[in-house]
């Protein structure tokens, strides 16, 4: 999966979720999976001349990913649920389905406080920063949270993980983002 990810071969996550769809090692790895899957779909349906059902695939895995993560609530680790649904309302409100963007992040925030060393959640809200828009976002921000999950993720648990290759590009893109911007 994470060689997948690093070849930017979704269609194998695709065919993964699709066979995952239940059991508890759905709920401990899937979700992170469908979270990444529900990312890119919903960018790739965005994309300009994509295809109507492209758009209408990208509406049902999120659709598909809420109601996993309200099945899951109960088993999930803490600030996990909030990360997820705070993900959905993201997913929901670049798909022009839903509004919530000061929920999302309200729920973002609130995940970190209650995970504040959890990679996975301190990483999430570091992208929440990094795609809002100003007053609500910035990319020096965004960096400091990207790097206080950066040494939580060295943790054997996290060695394939693709969260963790992902948090490494974010720092790098907002490197050269401010670098940019200083010049």
């Amino acid at each position: 999966m994470l060689d997948a990810y690093l070849r930017e071969d979704m269609p194998v996550w695709q065919t993964y979720l699709d066979e995952q769809l239940s059991g508890t090692s759905y709920v401990q790895g899937g979700l992170l999976y469908e979270y990444g899957y529900c990312g890119y779909i919903v960018a790739e349906a965005k994309k300009e001349g994509a295809a109507e059902g492209l758009m209408q695939e990208a509406k049902r895995r999120v659709e598909q990913f809420k109601a996993h993560v309200e099945a899951a609530k109960p088993y999930l680790p803490i600030g996990h649920y909030e990360m997820y649904l705070s993900a959905v309302y993201v997913f929901e409100l670049r798909l022009h389905v839903s509004i919530h963007p000061v929920k999302s992040m309200s729920l973002a925030k609130e995940a970190v406080k209650k995970a504040p060393k959890d990679p996975v959640v301190i990483s999430y809200y570091g992208t929440c920063l990094f795609y809002a828009p100003k007053p609500f976002g910035s990319k020096q921000e965004a960096l400091q949270w990207f790097e206080r999950a950066k040494p939580y993720f060295e943790a054997e648990e996290y060695r394939f993980n693709w969260m963790r290759e992902a948090n490494e590009m974010y720092i790098k893109q907002c490197r050269e983002k401010l670098k940019k911007t200083a010049n």
